[in-house]
């Protein structure tokens, strides 16, 4: 009944009266409060947590207990106080956005006297001033004093009417406080941290950020007296009960202490303390503005808003176990107007937030899924809306974005049949091959591929006909030994191939066939022909499916690492399996990831290879060549997260064999003692006995310390050998996405960090210089132009490709900022140098939020 409170109501779709459906409950509640107080209370404080859309139900309903049992009343406010300075403590942003929200509707039900809440309030804002002066403080944690304003911001449309009834004067004085700090804060505009390159034209935001944005909608809420459609007053119906109710003092709290400001002072000492406190207190959303405004906010008032904002990401949040409860409770919110334009732009500013969204990408499509089924009159045509728009602009959407949408689109198109109007996208056959709109619709069909198979992908278009163009050939393998019928042809390498697969028909041991490699193909035809024959004919064994791919690479990959050792050898085994598999793409980047695990081949060697000249052409076309980089950096960051995760455990069991041993030894003590003492000649054979096992257990526990300790030492090493790699692994990227880009802008000596570039040393293209048809977009053209104006590029497919590269450059390292940052001076020092790029720099300096 608790966890159910008023979800049968009218507020929440419903035909229950909300004010019966809590007096009710209270009145069991209370009946059960003698024997089962303390688990009613941890369960009403729970469901206030973690079903905040209702914190204003739950509030009332202690307002109403705490009429019969004052002693529950104050434990509610007890445990709200440990819980809130907890989280302040403990730096958790959720918890404590939503506990000051709780305590302001306690505040309203008559729980909370207003004067505690100010003064929660004031706490709140005075550590944030206090981080923003310039003379005290520390700007680099400006996030979290951004954070705590918008706490308090955030708290007003559930308890600003009754502050200004009861406090009017205490209100104005943190309102003005909160414009005095805005005054003085440092204004946020992050480019690389937007979407879209540029707003839409009839969404811009007057360059307001989101802090700044709330205040303009609080203050605005403010002239209308506070009121807020979207927000249930129930305590309203028991106003007269709950002001005969006792009040109990909200005890202040403390914010933890600011951060030393960084000694020396730089750039990068202060980079790294600003990127943590990103971390710590994240922007919560990112509004894509995919509607227009009319619609988004239609028969709303600004503040509404940020309301059903809160509710939906509050619902996302706290029931991403109960996907079918989450879309239920995201289809019924407390509101009379109509939000599912709001709800799915909402949905969609997550699933695509940067630097990372909260959940992954298969959570948002399972919503958005079961919202579909959920609303079928209503939601399937705004998300399709919303993909239309999307689409439009997806040449000015971020290329992280990007990948995030084809991914999404795919799984979502795969739920309901692949039925789409492909026909309205047909116009991308007359684009350019690099063209954002037609690699975006290449990309989503190859994918729907992968989620089912090509005949059914097929007949999913068959009423666009010419789009079977952007799918991917049929047959996924191209082996090299085989003829037009799939048969092995004659040949020496043919026969060579031919053999080598009866070996492994005739299931000869991985020692047996590499000894048979050793005199038969390597001794007489070269190391680099044994590479070619071996990989090609053990993957085309493997290329049946998944689990023949995993098992040829588990029995043999000892051989391909053998014969692959050394980073060119590994590079063309990484080649060789790429071309078996040129026309499957998810085989090609699934057996390369294998091989990685298998350490066949390094990450080195795979990012050299991402890097070849063939490869490099592909940057603009084909998510290929990145969907196999980011493998491999995600693997290797995986790595690094279990390593470190196991020094964690293992220093946990150090610390308990430590404590063990010493509680051992102060046993072994004691029954020393207690021998000495010992008179009787029983009594000290009962102690020596003991003794004995005691002395046994202090060296049982040594051992198990000088284990635990030994196990310790080698992850230490094991981290600190992987970090090393990983600061190897940085700055071959950055070298080669340097290299890459360097032949293909030129640089204006006289102008040193502005990105316009002199066009009489820029070398010639090598890549795709197919120019665009009529059809082509206008607001691609005029983004090619000013591109092209900065950096003195000429072909528009060269000044695609020049964006899409440095795309990745800021993409990637907008994702492992964290692993960066501790090599970001040997980066500098190896990389970026006065040679590098000003249009590189930026790229990397902007995605850390470094100034550059």
């Amino acid at each position: 009944m608790v966890v159910l409170l008023g979800d049968k109501c009218a507020e929440y779709g419903g035909q229950v009266d909300v004010e019966a459906h809590i007096e009710t409950c209270s009145g069991i509640l209370w009946r059960e409060l003698e024997h089962s107080g303390d688990e009613i209370l941890q369960l009403v404080i729970q469901c206030a947590e973690e079903l905040p859309h209702k914190s204003t139900l739950y509030a009332t309903l202690v307002g109403l207990l705490n009429l019969e049992d004052e002693e529950f009343g104050r434990k509610v406010v007890d445990t709200s106080h440990a819980k809130l300075q907890d989280a302040l403590d403990s730096e958790n942003c959720n918890k404590i956005r939503i506990l000051m929200r709780f305590i302001t509707v306690l505040m309203c039900s008559n729980v909370i006297p207003p004067s505690s809440v100010i003064e929660v309030f004031e706490t709140l804002l005075s550590s944030a001033t206090t981080t923003v002066d310039e003379e005290r403080g520390n700007l680099a944690w400006q996030a979290r004093a951004d954070f705590y304003i918008f706490c308090i911001l955030g708290c007003l449309p559930w308890g600003g009417l009754e502050l200004a009834e009861r406090v009017p004067d205490d209100l104005d004085r943190v309102m003005t406080e909160i414009e005095a700090y805005l005054s003085i804060r440092k204004h946020i505009f992050e480019p690389a941290f937007l979407p879209f390159e540029t707003p839409a034209d009839d969404n811009k935001d007057g360059g307001q950020d989101f802090l700044e944005d709330l205040w303009e909608r609080v203050k605005l809420l403010c002239e209308d007296g506070w009121k807020v459609d979207s927000v249930p007053r129930p305590h309203l119906a028991f106003e007269s009960r709950l002001v005969t109710g006792k009040s109990y003092e909200f005890r202040p709290v403390t914010c933890p202490e600011q951060p030393d400001q960084p000694s020396p002072s730089s750039d990068v000492m202060i980079g790294r303390q600003r990127h943590e406190a990103e971390l710590k207190y994240p922007q919560r959303i990112q509004r894509l503005h995919i509607f227009p405004v009319s619609r988004t906010e239609e028969n709303m008032k600004p503040i509404d808003r940020f309301v059903v904002e809160e509710y939906l990401l509050d619902i996302m949040l706290y029931l991403n176990g109960c996907r079918k409860q989450c879309a239920a409770y995201m289809a019924s919110l407390p509101v009379t107007f109509r939000y599912e334009y709001l709800m799915a732009e909402t949905i969609f500013s997550q699933l695509l937030l940067l630097p990372n969204p909260p959940f992954k990408g298969c959570y948002y499509a399972l919503v958005i899924i079961d919202l579909c089924k959920a609303l079928p009159g209503a939601f399937p045509t705004v998300v399709a809306g919303a993909v239309r728009s999307l689409f439009d602009r997806v040449n000015d959407l971020d290329l992280e974005c990007q990948a995030r949408l084809i991914l999404w689109l795919s799984q979502h198109l795969s739920n309901f049949q692949f039925i789409w109007q492909w026909e309205e996208w047909l116009h991308v056959l007359d684009l350019p091959r690099w063209s954002p709109q037609r690699v975006f619709v290449q990309e989503v069909l190859q994918r729907e591929v992968r989620l089912s198979y090509w005949e059914k992908i097929m007949q999913s278009i068959q009423k666009a006909s010419g789009l079977e163009e952007l799918l991917p050939p049929k047959d996924g393998s191209c082996f090299k030994y085989a003829d037009q019928k799939g048969d092995q042809s004659e040949g020496v390498e043919f026969s060579l191939s031919k053999e080598l697969n009866n070996l492994v028909k005739d299931k000869k041991t991985s020692r047996e066939i590499l000894s048979w490699v050793e005199e038969n193909i390597i001794a007489v035809h070269g190391h680099n022909v044994s590479i070619d024959v071996v990989v090609q004919t053990l993957l085309h064994i493997g290329s049946k499916s998944f689990s023949h791919l995993f098992t040829v690479l588990e029995r043999y990959g000892n051989i391909i690492s053998k014969l692959g050792s050394g980073q060119s050898n590994e590079i063309l085994v990484i080649e060789e399996t790429s071309r078996i598999f040129q026309n499957n793409t998810q085989m090609a980047a699934i057996a390369i990831d294998r091989m990685m695990v298998y350490r066949i081949v390094s990450n080195l060697s795979i990012v050299t290879w991402v890097f070849s000249p063939s490869n490099v052409e592909q940057f603009h076309t084909s998510d290929r060549p990145w969907e196999i980089l980011r493998n491999a950096l995600d693997k290797t960051y995986n790595r690094i997260s279990d390593l470190r995760k196991g020094v964690i455990s293992v220093e946990k069991s150090v610390q308990k064999a430590i404590e063990a041993k010493a509680k051992a030894q102060a046993d072994l003590d004691s029954a020393e003692a207690l021998l000495e003492a010992a008179e009787s000649e029983e009594l000290q054979g009962q102690m020596a006995v003991k003794l004995k096992r005691l002395k046994a257990a202090v060296d049982r526990t040594k051992q198990e310390e000088s284990s635990e300790q030994e196990s310790l030492e080698a992850k230490d090493a094991l981290l600190s050998r992987a970090l090393s790699e990983n600061e190897v692994l940085f700055i071959t990227l950055y070298r080669c996405f340097s290299d890459a880009l360097i032949k293909h802008l030129s640089v204006d000596p006289t102008e040193k960090q502005e990105d316009v570039l002199g066009t009489d040393q820029r070398e010639p293209m090598s890549i795709d210089s197919e120019e665009p048809s009529a059809m082509d977009a206008d607001d691609d053209e005029r983004r090619n132009q000013r591109f092209s104006k900065s950096n003195g590029l000429h072909s528009q497919a060269e000044q695609q490709w020049c964006r899409c590269t440095l795309g990745q450059v800021r993409a990637l390292t907008r994702k492992y900022a964290t692993e960066i940052w501790p090599h970001i001076d040997k980066i500098d020092a190896e990389v970026f140098t006065g040679d590098t790029h000003p249009s590189i720099v930026k790229a990397v300096y902007s995605a850390l939020r470094r100034p550059v």
